[in-house]
């Protein structure tokens, strides 16, 4: 039995080797995209003249206009997919901590999306630890009309295997045991804040949720082994419908030109900074993946979307929006494979969430190493939440991108922080990206087959419980079978 199944890999290694000969047209890519890539600069641009690109805000605005002019000017057939929904932004935060009302002093917060319109809250501090539902059921009561102070990540000293939950996760987890408030330490040295989403459904939670530094966090926890703490939380936001565009370049297949390949990305931010990393990195590499497309005249049998969604940092809006749309039109079942570029910088490899790819993956990356050694030809399979690709993968197509790759300059801290800005990007990584997608990108386009198909129901159910996500999606209220 063993070895028929190494006789099968080794047969769709072949076949896989047999089929695609991609060579010739992977080493075009590779010359145009080092010679003449635009994605350094127009992102740099971008940067200094618009901004942060927060969805719904005249920035945001700004920054799909540029998005469909840029691809315009490079002669891309591009058009606007308009959506409105419900989106949030930050006014005005106060948070005071003392050892009781009279003796608040302030802290350095940032809100975290999607807190309450309003609101003005003071409450005794309760350590809620990880914030997972372990640290609430030792003791429910203490944290009803209290207020969670939680660990973003996992703290030093867990339990080995202790899970990472999302802060939205985290936050929804202490809703329901009755707090009133959420106080959430950042993970990053030096007093970074990070902002992000609190809400796992991308509507308004109940409470209101604050990001506080790593410091100021773990002097609180110290404090509260031995004196009680009080937190005074002020804070106004607003919500309301928006407006908002992904913004689509689509390049017609030749031969199964129903059968479409979705290479996307988001293009907003958040507004503490200007997203340089988080997502302009991967929003201008798929910009340039359209343009190298168009320069090079590429022909592929599948037609190829390049999309660049808004909104995600609410809630995954935009590509929620793209695949609801989808349906209504009667043609998501077009779409084949979904290539994600959330933060992506010089990728090792490719990454997928069905094993089932990796042949056909590692040709075209042994392909890849011929033209440039520093290509690892990593493979990674599996499948996780939170970005771009999860609407897509909940519908059961298949989704994948780059793999292996660094974050540049040690970025990684600045994630959702003020310190998200140009400064950190990193040239040749962002051409890297660019030219290993582009290449991924036209060979999943042209391989004439795809050996996975879209997962029916139960077929999609096993494989998320698999990947251990039932939970985090039992919790967002996304788990839909019983």
């Amino acid at each position: 039995m063993k070895y028929l199944f190494s006789a099968a890999l080794i047969c769709a290694a072949s076949f896989a080797n047999a089929q695609d000969k991609f060579g010739e047209v992977f080493t075009k890519i590779n010359t145009e995209v080092q010679q003449n890539s635009k994605a350094y600069q127009t992102l740099k641009y971008e940067t200094e003249t618009i901004g942060h690109r927060l969805t719904g805000s005249e920035n945001g605005a700004k920054a799909e206009q540029y998005a469909y002019n840029l691809l315009k000017s490079y002669g891309c057939e591009v058009k606007f997919q308009p959506f409105e929904v419900e989106s949030w932004s930050r006014k005005t935060i106060k948070v005071e901590i003392g050892a009781d009302k009279n003796s608040l002093s302030q802290v350095k917060a940032v809100t975290l999306a999607h807190s309450p319109v309003s609101a003005n809250i003071t409450g005794d501090i309760v350590d809620a630890g990880n914030g997972l539902e372990v640290d609430y059921q030792a003791n429910t009561a203490k944290f009803k009309g209290k207020i969670a102070l939680i660990y973003l990540g996992v703290l030093p000293g867990s339990p080995a295997g202790t899970k990472s939950l999302h802060r939205s996760e985290k936050t929804a987890i202490a809703t329901k045991y009755g707090a009133s408030g959420v106080i959430i330490i950042n993970t990053v040295k030096n007093g970074v804040l990070l902002t992000g989403t609190a809400s796992v459904t991308g509507k308004l939670i109940t409470i209101p949720a604050v990001c506080i530094g790593l410091e100021d966090g773990l002097a609180l926890k110290e404090k509260l082994k031995t004196q009680a703490q009080v937190a005074h939380i002020e804070m106004t936001n607003f919500s309301g419908l928006i407006k908002a565009r992904n913004v689509i370049a689509t390049f017609k297949g030749t031969e199964m030109s129903k059968d479409k390949i979705v290479v996307g990305g988001h293009l907003d931010s958040w507004d503490l900074a200007t997203g340089a990393i988080d997502n302009g990195i991967g929003s201008f590499a798929i910009m340039d993946m359209a343009r190298t497309f168009k320069k090079l005249n590429l022909k592929t049998k599948r037609t190829v979307e390049f999309v660049l969604f808004m909104g995600e940092e609410q809630g995954l809006l935009g590509s929620k929006a793209y695949v609801e749309q989808a349906k209504k039109d009667k043609n998501l079942n077009q779409v084949k494979f979904m290539l994600n570029y959330d933060m992506t910088n010089d990728p090792k490899g490719f990454s997928t969430s069905r094993a089932e790819m990796k042949e056909l993956f590692t040709a075209w990356g042994a392909d890849i190493v011929k033209i440039d050694s520093g290509f690892k030809n990593l493979f990674n399979a599996g499948a996780g939440l939170h970005s771009d690709h999860q609407p897509f993968m909940l519908e059961g197509i298949p989704t994948g991108g780059g793999a292996g790759g660094k974050l540049p300059n040690n970025s990684g801290p600045f994630y959702h922080s003020d310190g998200d800005s140009f400064k950190l990007v990193d040239e040749q990584g962002l051409k890297n990206t660019v030219r290993y997608s582009t290449m991924l990108t036209y060979a999943l386009a042209n391989t004439p087959k795809i050996p996975v198909g879209v997962q029916g129901e139960e077929e999609l159910r096993a494989f998320l419980e698999a990947q251990n996500l039932k939970e985090p999606l039992t919790i967002a209220g996304e788990w839909r079978w019983k």
